[in-house]
């Protein structure tokens, strides 16, 4: 699974997410990428919605429909109102919804012998 944080060094509250993240990799097996974006040139190059924005195979699963790339700080709808950061609870579903699943255990061979 790859997982990337975007952020720009202005924003309060990139640390919060990157530290979410690092209790997130533990329990899902991933380290993040830390990607800065710091002109608005290179917002519009990596599709930037704002200052935190995680990516988990590549799809923003907090994206809302039509947001605008910017370098700007972002905010997320949660259960507590607007905020900076997605709660943890937030974060884990958004894992558990996009996170591969495991392959299915292959049968276990026979080794009677044929009749």
């Amino acid at each position: 699974m790859d997982v990337e944080l975007l952020y720009f060094e202005g924003c309060p509250s990139w640390r919060v997410m990157d530290e979410r993240l690092g209790v997130l990799g533990a329990e899902f097996e991933f380290e993040h990428l830390r990607t800065l974006v710091e002109t608005s040139e290179a917002a519009e190059l990596v599709g930037f919605l704002g200052s935190p924005t995680v990516r988990i195979d590549g799809e923003d699963p907090f994206a809302p429909p039509g947001a605008a790339v910017g370098l700007s700080c972002r905010m997320y709808r949660t259960a507590d109102g607007l905020t900076g950061c997605p709660a943890l609870a937030e974060l884990r579903s958004a894992f558990q919804r996009l996170a591969p699943c495991p392959a299915p255990a292959a049968a276990p061979k026979s080794h009677a012998p044929a009749p």
